[in-house]
């Protein structure tokens, strides 16, 4: 574990068994998470981005999920941890912001009781004050009318302000490592730019690690210092932002950016607006022989198709899995 590391993962295998056979949804990934920085994981869904979160934190129903290899947390694994201990690190020292709101918070508890139940159950006190905590959470969220709001059921929020109480909650009590998947999921273009702003906001306050799951790539360059890009279960590209916007070694990755639209692109690609990459992700039941991208692949040779590519490093800062690089 490198000393700048508050999570460091090695071989994460994250395997479910169901009817018709054993799926590999995560296979063998390894990353880092240094302290106080912001970790951009990008792919397309069903790549094993919100599997790995999960995977993380042992949220994830055993069985039939099996989940193997090492996450150290500050030097601790969390899967040797039994289910006590996992319990106490789960909204305390670890949080996660879930994709979608709604159907993450509890129907019949008000706002309030669910962020102040967590204060309670992890930091102790009366309940009255675990009351109070959750109000002054609600209002460093931006919520107006934080004591009224805090009286509230989910239903009666925007999905904004929904949003934000996730936020709340995942934050009340000062976590060292959040994991958010998709915060910005199904909010309008204005309510989108008010929570990255928040989040850069708390972040800066809290000094909190944040490991931001998106297919969002302009949030990744807005609000990540490092990106990771997953296909099928794996890491096929790490870089810094910056370099991954300015040079992408992956062909996988360069169809991402080659995807999103901006002004002008007609007259650089000669009258196309979008370069899409073609075909479908495979299924995780049938994985393709050698690079799993190859099929869909316009760089693709005659070892793609035979061989697993290695994961090396190209430069000092980049690791990718292609054959181009070896």
């Amino acid at each position: 574990m490198s000393q700048d590391s508050l999570l460091s993962i090695r071989h994460l295998r994250t395997r479910f068994r169901i009817y018709e056979g054993l799926v590999t949804a995560v296979d063998g990934i390894k990353l880092d998470v240094y302290r106080g920085e912001t970790l951009g994981v990008v792919g397309e869904s069903g790549c094993g981005k919100s599997v790995t979160a999960l995977s993380i934190l042992r949220l994830l129903p055993s069985p039939p999920a099996e989940i193997q290899g090492t996450i150290l947390f500050d030097g601790m694994n969390l899967l040797d941890l039994n289910l006590d201990e996992i319990r106490r690190i789960r909204g305390n020292a670890i949080s996660m912001i879930f994709q979608e709101p709604m159907t993450s918070l509890n129907p019949v508890l008000t706002i309030g009781e669910q962020i102040s139940e967590a204060i309670k159950l992890h930091q102790g006190g009366t309940r009255q004050e675990a009351w109070r905590k959750a109000v002054g959470m609600l209002q460093m969220v931006q919520i107006p009318s934080p004591d009224i709001r805090a009286k509230e059921y989910p239903h009666k929020l925007s999905g904004g302000m929904r949003q934000r109480a996730m936020i709340a909650m995942a934050l009340s009590c000062r976590p060292r490592l959040l994991l958010a998947d998709e915060p910005t999921t199904a909010l309008d273009v204005t309510i989108q730019a008010q929570i990255v702003d928040l989040m850069i906001k708390l972040k800066e306050e809290i000094g909190t690690s944040i490991v931001l799951i998106t297919h969002n790539l302009g949030l990744i360059a807005e609000m990540a210092q490092r990106v990771i890009v997953m296909y099928t279960g794996k890491v096929v590209e790490e870089a810094k932002v910056e370099e991954l916007f300015e040079k992408p070694l992956h062909p996988y990755t360069q169809g991402l950016l080659g995807s999103i639209p901006w002004i002008g692109r007609k007259l650089e690609t000669g009258g196309r607006q979008l370069q899409e990459i073609p075909g479908i992700v495979p299924s995780l039941l049938e994985m393709p022989e050698g690079c799993r991208f190859h099929p869909r692949c316009s760089r693709v040779m005659n070892i793609c198709s035979k061989e697993e590519p290695p994961l090396v490093q190209p430069e000092e800062s980049r690791r990718v899995l292609c054959w181009l690089w070896k």
